[in-house]
């Protein structure tokens, strides 16, 4: 019966490639239609085939685009799984669903790393203190928006700079238009098994002494524990904003997520 009445749900996910397909995946065993929203097309392959579910590809640019879609699709309630730090497209989604009263959950998975004396939480992506970072290796894999103003930063500071970037299209040609050297960019995608994770062979071979990233609580942040934690190296993690801290309604647990919009939606 619960089957029955939910064919006729949508449900809009935006995301990235490990919530979103999770999310999903419960969502269709439930016999809701799902609308997952993603940046590429290789990321719409992260997401299994079913007639119920529908795949959009490309940026949301403004508000009324969010609601059109909305009023378009008959939207139910939205789920916010994206980046924690993908403020934009966060604050177009709540002004624009707050505008036609329909339903934004917000969902981010918890950061939580045990205390080593090599981890520290940092404001700003700029915060290393200067002075540290002279003539030390410093690898940024921070994404390729603030790829190139944040390696001028360091190496004004003179820092040997070295990156990991995703094998898109946007980001390598971010990061083979930085400052950054050729020689020092590494394009790969992020390892997905704890046993064998590439990046501490990245930074064997660089000889890296400090890694730069951001807090989202993504298996690639958890790679970076991994390998700083017992090592020489140092973990600087730049700490999520609080703007998504604003949801009505937010989740980090699937469960919770998906029990919320049976019951509700």
């Amino acid at each position: 019966m619960q089957n029955q009445e939910n064919c006729y749900k949508n449900v809009w996910i935006l995301s990235g490639t490990s919530d979103g397909p999770v999310i999903a995946n419960r969502l269709l065993e439930l016999n809701y239609s799902v609308f997952a929203s993603v940046l590429t097309y290789k990321a719409g392959q992260a997401y299994n085939e079913n007639p119920k579910l529908h795949i959009i590809t490309g940026k949301l640019n403004n508000k009324d685009q969010i609601i059109n879609f909305i009023h378009k699709n008959k939207i139910t309630c939205v789920v916010d799984a994206t980046h924690p730090f993908a403020l934009i497209i966060s604050k177009n989604l709540n002004n624009a669903c707050n505008e036609i009263n329909i339903p934004l959950l917000l969902f981010e998975r918890n950061s939580v790393i045990n205390n080593t004396n090599n981890f520290f939480y940092i404001d700003d992506l700029k915060d290393i203190n200067s002075a540290d970072i002279e003539n030390k290796n410093i690898l940024l894999a921070i994404g390729s928006r603030f790829l190139k103003d944040t390696a001028n930063y360091y190496m004004n500071c003179k820092a040997n700079v070295f990156t990991r970037v995703l094998p898109t299209y946007e980001s390598i040609t971010k990061a083979f238009g930085s400052s950054i050297k050729n020689s020092n960019i590494a394009i790969l995608e992020p390892s997905k098994n704890n046993k064998s994770i590439l990046e501490k062979k990245l930074c064997d071979f660089w000889e890296i002494d400090y890694v730069l990233c951001r807090e989202s609580g993504s298996y690639s942040q958890k790679n970076w524990e991994i390998i700083v934690s017992g090592s020489k190296m140092k973990l600087f993690l730049v700490k999520r904003p609080k703007v998504k801290n604003d949801y009505s309604h937010s989740f980090n647990q699937y469960q919770d997520l998906i029990n919320h919009i049976i019951k509700k939606y």
